[in-house]
């Protein structure tokens, strides 16, 4: 499986940062900027982010949180709403999202999702924004299998990564989608990867299975189920918090090593279905 590399050559670290709903508060701000800083500076160097976030508002907070980082060492991941995604707006698009992280590149830039700009046009976007050097890769999210293929019928091979929503309670990938991408050495960024909150979440938190073999290791229900994605290769969970304490423990996440016993039990807990499922984004 390929490794998102830095521009001075280190891999990132096998967890990145999200920044979904970040930024959009002014009294959290310098709290969450700190939460970022933490993150980086334990090896979460990979920091995700979007123009729709706040509309810029998180872009502009990771902008704040990477001063005084070397450039190179950070990898920085942001994304295109599907009506830029083509033509002069995506130029735009672009040069915005890095106006707002006070940066010169991007070292991946993603499609958000599948809208009406064909994807020949969204490549070849992508590929004048990385002539120009404005970006170092480009990638999508929220495409399903067959969005997939068709994105490689049109050109598209030089695809970086696909960035969907996976967890333990939301395995549809696994069907197909996952191993399409990991037979093409297409990494896969899985974002709410500890579930979002409400009765799922909570559902995870508490379950059985789960206690136990966070109890087994000495550590959190949510780094268990960060060590559940991290056992599938190829995979790079991006949860996103804006607490120092919280950070800490997803970084630490990277240490948990989960048995095959331990694997079977969250399998039998959490199957994965056995057909295709519409790709989740909720």
């Amino acid at each position: 499986m390929k490794d998102l590399i830095t521009a001075s050559g280190m891999a990132v670290g096998t967890i990145g940062q999200g920044t979904w709903y970040l930024g959009e508060q002014p009294q959290r701000f310098q709290e969450e900027a700190s939460a970022l800083q933490a993150g980086i500076e334990a090896g979460m160097n990979l920091l995700d982010t979007a123009e729709m976030y706040g509309d810029g508002a998180a872009e502009t907070l990771v902008g704040a949180a990477i001063q005084g980082y070397p450039r190179d060492s950070l990898y920085l991941v942001s994304k295109v709403y599907p009506w830029n995604a083509g033509g002069k707006q995506l130029q735009r698009s672009c040069e915005n999202s890095l106006r707002r992280m006070q940066t010169d590149y991007l070292d991946l830039y993603l499609l958000h999702w599948r809208g009406s700009i064909p994807l020949a046009e969204t490549i070849a976007g992508m590929e004048r924004l990385k002539e120009q050097g404005k970006i170092r890769a480009w990638g999508v999210s929220n495409l399903d299998t067959e969005d997939m293929e068709e994105l490689f019928e049109a050109g598209g091979q030089d695809c970086a990564a696909d960035q969907v929503l996976y967890h333990l309670g939301s395995r549809g990938i696994e069907v197909n989608l996952l191993p399409w991408l990991q037979a093409k050495d297409i990494p896969v960024m899985a974002y709410c990867p500890l579930a979002q909150a409400g009765r799922l979440r909570r559902g995870l938190i508490t379950h059985p299975a789960i206690q136990a073999i966070a109890q087994a290791h000495s550590v959190t229900p949510s780094q268990v189920l960060l060590a559940f994605l991290l056992s599938r290769p190829g995979v790079i969970p991006i949860p996103r918090t804006g607490k120092q304490c919280h950070t800490m423990e997803n970084a630490a996440a990277a240490e948990v090593r989960l048995t095959p016993e331990e694997l079977q039990a969250l399998d039998q807990a959490f199957p994965a279905p056995k057909h295709k499922v519409p790709l989740d984004m909720q």
